[in-house]
């Protein structure tokens, strides 16, 4: 499994809530792209939300992201960590 940080833009005035149900619904999903959203973070007013995962591949939580509605704009892998 490799960890990936996702970017989704244009999400203006998001609110704890929505981010909630946002990551609720990749978490219902999730197993069956064998994806692990570990956090997301997100910034209203710039309406930048980013999400910490580990994946097999960035296909695969592009493709649970798009199910869960809220396609990812920018998918990074993340090789090294401290």
């Amino acid at each position: 499994m490799a960890t990936f940080m996702d970017v989704h833009r244009d999400m203006a005035g998001i609110t704890a809530e929505r981010l909630r149900e946002a990551h609720d619904a990749d978490l219902a999903i999730q197993s069956e792209e064998n994806v692990s959203f570990e956090r997301a973070w997100a910034d209203p007013v710039s309406g930048v939300v980013y999400c910490l995962s580990e994946a097999p591949s960035a296909e695969a939580v592009r493709r649970v992201h798009a199910r869960a509605g809220h396609p990812a704009d920018e998918i990074h892998p993340v090789p090294l960590t401290i």
